[in-house]
């Protein structure tokens, strides 16, 4: 009996050293919105902080040998770029929320990591990254033809012109419009992966996570619709992209800062936080708040940033893009990256 059970262990052994070792899935995470995803500090105020005695240290881990760290194991495409993951992927002479983020996937997983992003400015989910689930009600529809017609009308009158009036075909195509093209550009990598990163030739991809960055857009008169809206999207990402439960990250509105939301902002940031709720989403859906992560210098000082000789080095932009600045955006996307990790089952 002891020498069949020897026999069996090596047996099994060399069975399961024989066998092909499994190649690690390539993991891709999507990151959706409007501006605020596409990126907002510049990279002059990164290369600023970076050194500056009194913020370097809030940086130190994205840089060596005084230089942005360049992961080659964490690519990215944004649009009509793409390489490995550094400064600079944002707006032109931008970073954004992909930096903090894709820093925290490479260091978790040991698969490569790809983030594909997907951000027009100004794109409500309301109209243009409406999902197909949402419906559009047809009064909707006939108010927004009405108003076209008019619009063009009055432009060929001033124009001396003859554009032909839009048709409700035309209006309804507008609507989804960034959905579409969100899932367009997810699928052209799916299908020329190996063509645009040509390491990852051979490999597979896995989808492992969504990041929605978004919001802004909806808060003039859309605000209402936005949690009904929101869960339509989920939804529709899900089955299109055919990844059920597909962990899903959102970076709640918080652009009013550290003074208390109010109007449209409260009401779509309370939309957002809401899909916490939802019974459906319970362990692989989670909104968490922004504005307790704002950079207050960069707050103090915007309402007199004309006259501030330290704005060039404390923020880059206007409040709606949370001041342009480089440490509230990495604060967000090291934010988001602990989050996804909370809800992607462990290595």
């Amino acid at each position: 009996m002891l020498r069949f059970m020897v026999v069996t262990v090596l047996t099994t052994l060399f069975s399961a050293a024989s066998l092909p070792a499994v190649e690690k899935p390539v993991r891709v995470f999507i990151l959706a919105g409007q501006s605020n995803m596409e990126g907002k500090a510049r990279n002059s105020l990164l290369d600023y902080q970076a050194t500056a005695a009194n913020t370097k240290e809030l940086f130190a881990h994205l840089r060596a040998e005084e230089k942005w760290i360049v992961r080659d194991d964490v690519l990215i495409k944004f649009l009509d770029r793409r390489g490995p993951l550094t400064v600079g992927y944002g707006s032109p002479d931008c970073t954004g929320v992909e930096l903090e983020f894709g820093t925290a996937m490479g260091n978790h997983f040991d698969e490569p990591v790809l983030l594909i992003k997907a951000a027009w400015g100004g794109h409500s989910l309301f109209k243009l990254f409406r999902s197909p689930s949402a419906k559009i009600p047809e009064a909707m529809l006939q108010a927004d033809l009405e108003q076209a017609q008019v619009r063009v009308k009055q432009e060929n009158e001033k124009n001396k012109t003859d554009t032909p009036l839009p048709t409700l075909e035309d209006i309804e195509q507008e609507y989804g419009s960034s959905y579409r093209q969100m899932l367009a550009e997810v699928h052209d990598v799916q299908k020329n992966y190996a063509t645009l990163f040509p390491s990852l030739e051979g490999k597979t991809l896995e989808l492992t996570g969504f990041v929605w960055f978004q919001g802004f857009n909806d808060i003039f008169g859309a605000e209402h619709e936005y949690a009904s809206n929101m869960q339509h999207f989920i939804k529709d990402v899900r089955q299109d992209l055919n990844t059920p439960n597909l962990p899903f990250v959102i970076g709640a509105l918080g652009q009013n800062g550290s003074k208390p939301a109010t109007g449209g902002m409260l009401i779509v940031r309370e939309a957002q936080l809401s899909m916490n709720d939802v019974p459906e989403f319970t362990g692989n859906v989670k909104a968490f708040p922004v504005d307790v992560l704002v950079d207050k210098a960069a707050e103090e000082m915007f309402p007199n940033w004309q006259n501030e000789p330290e704005w060039s080095h404390t923020g880059s932009d206007r409040p709606y893009h949370y001041y342009g600045s480089a440490i509230w955006f990495n604060r967000i996307g090291k934010a988001m990256g602990a989050t996804m990790l909370e809800l992607t089952p462990p290595k």
